[in-house]
């Protein structure tokens, strides 16, 4: 069996496993007439949502694909419809398996914890597993085909594109609703989260499972598939004629896959003080057996000193040169920096630590003190993640080389599969907390939900980290690989600080994460906006709303904040694509790469601050609502809910948004280096 077919066999497997979980989990009970009623509401809003969004960004991709068609040709053309459709297809059944889910885990929260948990962490798996195989299949599957990798930089091309509108979009749609929602329900009508009578609450809903979980889905589908071609583009570049070492990243990606499955099964709690620990459980096995899976792959891929280049279990396989041990080190630095950052982001998310609780205790003397100390705990948590990544690259590189730093992102993102399951435990929990509340149901039941929903808060912070941090050393592999381009096209691919150009790209570069998200941050608001306005009408002309004898005209909001998400998010995902070519095109290949490297330094530090300081913004909010510092409704909430609200835009729409980008700007660089 060929390394390819071994990779698609194995995606076919996930694939498959995904299904079997999701077929277990359809079995489950929904609730009664009215849960029903409220899930089936939130299931057509994100239906609805996604399709138009769908419909928007096809118009965007077909004038690129035509313009890549006039100068790439057709194979390029055909890589980046199928990164795109395979790309749309993880959001959108990332987004239904999230809304099949909701409802029944609310009905599990009736029996306990144990039960609700179980059942959210399958929803969740259901996406991770789809998410790998599908970024398994299409690139191994297209490498197969084609046997082009410059074909595969339109793979990734079309998977990066798709992502920046799935994050842009859900983003800007789940926060206009959630602010738009708090802003005038808690903090002018003094109603709960999730009260029945907010018009805004279903919009809520649906923005989480649009932008949680298929923006999530899509992020990390695009992360895993660009970061398998990336270190495939550097292998056939570095060790020119050893086809092992373009194909060692799918083995890789395979190996883990079923590691992943594994720890599937290990993944249970015991109380409710250990969610994140039976979470983490999981993960753990996961990372174990596949170190283990790459210390054997890259044996048998690598030739040692003294050793034929050819035999053993792949004998048709021009093997790797050099010594095994280094390049199995460089892959064992990815999975510890899997470990690093999620332990780090938890740190500082989590409400157990004292950045969390700092935020908290400044709320008791004011909105500004909690704006404060939320936005130096924000600026802080980049430190550690940078030194993390600085290290893991250099050490990968001590090993073996630039090689060894594809292999360390490769290994990093070969864990995607249970992190997602992580990740879209949170938004399903989050989801069955809403549906809880407004349900009417007991008080037992909303207890289970809001301990879910704690660790969900938590593990999408997380998940949102390693995204980032995987796109930095993505990134990092995707500049190497630039660089390779220019040397094969006999152009000089050193980029010196004593040359303007470099310094213009350098400054250009940097400057573009603070314009993208600032353009995300103000389509926030102006979408909140038209919902606050929304909801007041709704609540001045609609008599009884408050009373609970009118029923919100929930559809409306929907509507409204569909539209105006669907607006704001064109500029945003097509500014990066823009600069890059006008750069390329008119300043060169020494200042584009300079704008490689500025939007690779300031995008990571800005991707970090954003997402892990609005998550212990959120997480303060809640740690005060469990009774501490005067409880709901006292002037400290007031203050975190202030500081929640401008943390939304932060963690789920700029922040995460950063990621793609990133990633958009290296592929679209990448695709010109033939006409520099």
């Amino acid at each position: 069996m060929t390394i390819e077919y071994f990779a698609i066999g194995t995606s076919i497997i996930s694939i498959l496993f995904a299904l079997i979980l999701r077929s277990s989990m359809k079995k489950e009970p929904e609730g009664d007439e009215k849960m029903r009623e409220i899930a089936e509401a939130i299931r057509e809003g994100s239906r609805a949502f996604l399709k138009r969004q769908f419909k928007s960004v096809f118009i965007v991709g077909a004038v690129i694909a035509a313009a890549l068609w006039y100068f790439l040709g057709n194979l390029i053309v055909l890589g980046f419809a199928v990164g795109a459709l395979a790309s749309s297809l993880a959001a959108f059944l990332g987004m239904q398996t999230a809304v099949m889910a909701n409802v029944r885990v609310t009905e599990a929260a009736k029996t306990g914890l144990s039960r609700a948990f179980s059942l959210a962490f399958r929803g969740g798996s259901v996406t991770g597993f789809l998410v790998v195989g599908l970024g398994l299949l299409v690139v191994a599957g297209f490498w197969l085909w084609a046997r082009d990798l410059a074909a595969l930089v339109g793979v990734g091309f079309g998977g990066s594109l798709i992502s920046v509108f799935s994050r842009l979009g859900g983003g800007i749609y789940t926060k206009a609703a959630d602010v738009g929602a708090d802003l005038v329900g808690k903090t002018e009508a003094g109603i709960p989260e999730d009260d029945p009578r907010n018009p805004a609450v279903i919009a809520d809903n649906v923005g989480d499972n649009v932008g949680d979980c298929a923006g999530m889905a899509a992020d990390l589908f695009e992360t895993y598939a660009v970061t398998l071609i990336a270190g495939m583009l550097l292998g056939g570049s570095v060790f020119a004629g050893a086809d092992a070492a373009t194909l060692l990243p799918l083995i890789l990606g395979a190996l883990a896959i079923w590691a992943s499955i594994i720890g599937f099964f290990f993944v249970r709690i015991s109380d409710s003080s250990k969610i994140m620990l039976g979470l983490y459980k999981g993960l753990a096995a996961a990372g174990i057996l596949s170190a283990a899976g790459f210390y054997w792959a890259i044996q048998k891929l690598v030739a040692k000193p003294g050793e034929a280049e050819f035999g053993g279990m792949f004998a048709n396989i021009i093997k790797i040169p050099g010594s095994p041990i280094w390049y199995f080190f460089s892959a064992l630095v990815g999975l510890i920096v899997v470990l690093g950052i999620v332990l780090i982001t938890e740190y500082y998310t989590s409400k157990k630590f004292r950045p969390v609780k700092s935020i908290a205790e400044s709320s008791k003397s004011g909105h500004g003190t909690n704006i404060i100390m939320g936005l130096a705990m924000s600026l802080e948590s980049t430190a550690l993640p940078a030194v993390l990544i600085a290290f893991a690259a250099y050490l990968a590189y001590y090993f073996a080389g630039l090689y060894g730093v594809a292999l360390s992102a490769v290994s990093m993102l070969s864990m995607a599969g249970i992190i997602v399951a992580i990740d879209s435990f949170g938004p399903i929990t989050d989801n069955a907390g809403g549906i809880a509340e407004m349900a009417g149901l007991p008080k037992n039941v909303r207890e289970v939900t809001d301990l879910l929903d704690a660790v969900g808060n938590t593990t999408k912070a997380v998940t949102k980290g390693y995204a980032i941090a995987s796109a930095g050393l993505a990134a990092m592999v995707l500049f190497s690989a630039y660089a390779s381009d220019l040397l094969l096209k006999n152009i000089s691919a050193v980029f010196e600080l004593s040359d303007p150009l470099v310094i213009t790209g350098l400054f250009l570069g940097a400057a573009l994460p603070y314009v993208f998200g600032s353009l995300a941050m103000k389509s926030v608001g102006k979408s909140a906006g038209a919902v606050v306005l929304e909801v007041r009408r709704q609540f001045k002309e609609i008599p009884g709303i408050m009373q609970g004898t009118a029923k919100p005209d929930y559809a409306r909001a929907v509507d409204i904040v569909t539209r105006a998400a669907l607006r704001e998010m064109i500029l945003p995902a097509i500014l990066p694509i823009f600069v890059t070519i006008i750069v390329g095109f008119f300043l060169g290949p020494q200042a584009l790469g300079g704008l490689l490297i500025g939007v690779i330094i300031t995008g990571f530090f800005m991707a970090i601050s954003m997402t892990s300081g609005g998550a212990a913004w959120d997480n303060a909010k809640k740690f005060i609502e469990e009774g501490n510092y005067g409880g709901k409704g006292s002037d400290a909430h007031k203050a975190a809910v202030t500081g929640d609200t401008v943390g939304d835009p932060y963690k789920d729409t700029a922040g995460p948004a950063i990621n793609p980008m990133i990633k958009v700007v290296n592929i679209v660089a990448l695709l010109l280096v033939q006409f520099l």
